[in-house]
């Protein structure tokens, strides 16, 4: 079990920062948000002519005016292994973000990060191309001479692979979370409620917040009380939290914790934008500070604020949570990785056709409601 399947709830952050109510509150401190977030060119050369801007109109609207859905953005979050000098990247959750036409509404699902891909051939690095988990795109593409490692490059090749996969031609922004600060930034906002739809006996943490022992030859690798999560809503601290989205020794497995880190985004979204957060300044600096250390975004040639200005009427309510269901694969007794149950052929169909609320009425039971 790596360690970036517990950051992935900083995503809710930046639903914030891209999202509706968000954009009144930080107008006036426009450059602030720009510049505490590191912008990095994440997808290279563009392979396709980039939209000219509308002619500017009298007086001038806002920047970000022009931006029109629908749009797609492509989520990583980034195993580091920091604590590990010279290891390899790993990218072990993918999320998608749909934004459909009236840029009002949106959908997130995840891609399992041992799916099973054609990752493509790539020069940068030269990488020849094979058949293997999606996690090993990052890997592959970032790996460079001498041991070193390019997270920019990684997320190209990784961004090709999705394309690859889904069938997106392009995606129009993305971004890249990373461990640093995430219990931090929790806490930042006051913590989180959430819904917690099964039980969830944590194998990591005992019920003091604690770290168990590890040991060997124990279930898991660790001994000692344990911290439960029983059905029910729940308001958690930053380590609760972190704790509850990285379990995956429980019924579901992976998928249950693919759905369990979805929830715990859009808890985020949903106290971000009905607290003080973004109406008390000290409140929101602390935010953006914690944020800056842990988030990197490409927008194609556009700066955050356009996003906050383009998504100003975007609401919790209205983002949709998917889950698509998959499997493991098996090849002589031994695990190869997962794949998809079908389902995903008519989403990503809807998705690119911009026709992702009609595919939702007629596939509920793929629906993460709570």
């Amino acid at each position: 079990m790596t360690r970036s399947t517990r950051l992935f709830i900083i995503l809710g952050v930046v639903l914030a920062l891209i999202g509706g109510a968000a954009y009144a509150a930080v107008q006036v401190t426009k450059d602030t948000v720009n510049t505490a977030v590191p912008q990095v060119d994440l997808f290279g050369p563009s392979e396709e002519p980039s939209a000219s801007p509308s002619p500017s109109a009298s007086p001038t609207p806002p920047a970000g005016a022009d931006i029109k859905g629908p749009l797609n953005m492509l989520i990583l979050g980034r195993d580091t292994r920091e604590e590990q000098k010279g290891s390899p990247a790993h990218g072990d959750v993918v999320m998608i973000l749909h934004i459909d036409k009236d840029l009002t509404s949106a959908y997130l699902t995840s891609l399992p990060r041992d799916l099973l891909v054609d990752i493509p051939a790539f020069t940068p690095s030269r990488f020849r191309g094979e058949r293997s988990k999606l996690t090993h795109a990052l890997t592959y593409g970032a790996r460079l001479p001498g041991g070193k490692y390019d997270i920019a490059l990684g997320f190209q090749l990784l961004a090709k692979t999705v394309s690859k996969y889904t069938g997106i031609a392009r995606f129009d922004a993305g971004a890249v979370i990373s461990f640093n600060g995430y219990i931090r930034l929790i806490n930042a906002i006051g913590g989180v409620d959430i819904y917690v739809d099964q039980k969830v006996v944590s194998i990591h943490r005992r019920p003091d917040g604690v770290h168990r022992a590890t040991c060997r030859g124990c279930e898991h690798g660790y001994s000692g009380p344990r911290m439960t999560y029983n059905v029910g809503t729940r308001h958690m601290n930053g380590w609760q939290a972190l704790d509850y989205a990285r379990q995956r020794y429980i019924t579901g497995s992976d998928y249950a914790r693919q759905r369990h880190q979805r929830q715990l985004i859009k808890a985020m979204f949903t106290k971000l934008l009905s607290g003080d957060v973004l109406t008390r300044p000290g409140r929101f600096d602390e935010v953006l500070s914690e944020l800056g250390q842990t988030f990197t975004f490409d927008g194609r040639g556009r700066k955050p604020m356009e996003f906050v200005y383009a998504l100003r009427n975007l609401r919790p309510a209205n983002l949709t949570l998917v889950g698509l269901p998959g499997s493991g694969v098996f090849s002589g007794g031994a695990y190869r990785g997962e794949r998809l149950n079908g389902d995903q052929t008519a989403y990503f169909a809807a998705l690119r056709a911009d026709k992702l609320d009609a595919w939702a009425k007629s596939h509920p039971k793929l629906l993460n409601l709570r």
